[in-house]
């Protein structure tokens, strides 16, 4: 027989997240069933999300029913009022694209910033939940940089894409550029903060090769594949 767990109440929720965080030896599937269950009561869009999405949100909070289903109900409000249609459509961005600053290249080893992560995640293949992504900054200074925008796309990264991120490589980064990063720095979560590599200007290939198979790397790192635009991948 199949074991179900229906709730009556929002007091019959609370009960049951105490009872598995107390009387049962925790299991995410447990544990994803209760925030489904927690989540669909303040907002019956939610069963449209699939498990997957469920678990990152749950990881993301140290497996905490509450706290995740607290960012998760904070992820399909800004979800239903930024991206209303569902996606961010190419005529919606189309000078963000045309300046060609995101590109979608090959996979990891182990398997803007709307439409980018949203055309990131769909192009994953089943099963590979985490994207590596190279950020270089050859030629950056104050006069190209974006703070409101460096910050705006920590908080979406963060906060509406969770365990989304599995390492992030900064290359070539300018001395002048660490001044930025320490004002960055403060707002980016521990978690966050384990995944981002400095990468040394003479280490930049043999650097990436620990994550990124040579076949996958693109050419302007001594790999063989050309630079593909976002919105091409």
């Amino acid at each position: 027989m199949t074991e179900k767990t229906t709730f009556d109440s929002n007091e019959n929720l609370g009960y049951a997240i105490a009872r598995v965080e107390k009387d049962s030896p925790e299991t995410v599937v447990a544990k994803v069933r209760l925030m489904k269950a927690l989540v669909q009561t303040r907002d019956p869009s939610s069963k449209e999300e699939d498990d997957l999405s469920f678990r990152r949100f749950l990881r993301a909070r140290d497996l905490d029913v509450e706290k995740a289903s607290a960012m998760f109900l904070k992820y399909l409000k800004w979800r239903h009022s930024f991206v209303p249609n569902g996606s961010i459509s190419l005529s919606e961005v189309p000078n963000e694209l045309a300046q060609d600053k995101m590109f979608a290249q090959g996979h990891d080893k182990i398997g803007f910033v709307v439409y980018g992560l949203d055309k990131l995640c769909a192009s994953m293949p089943p099963g590979q939940e985490k994207f590596v992504g190279i950020a270089e900054l050859q030629g950056w200074g104050y006069s190209n940089s974006d703070m409101r925008g460096y910050g705006s796309a920590l908080s979406i990264l963060q906060d509406y894409y969770p365990e989304r991120l599995g390492k992030l490589f900064i290359v070539h980064a300018p001395y002048i550029f660490m001044t930025v990063w320490k004002i960055i720095y403060p707002f980016i979560d521990n978690k966050t903060k384990k995944k981002i590599v400095f990468v040394e200007s003479n280490k930049v290939k043999s650097t990436l090769l620990e994550d990124i198979d040579e076949s996958q790397l693109p050419e302007i790192y001594g790999g063989p594949l050309p630079l593909v635009p976002i919105q091409d991948s």
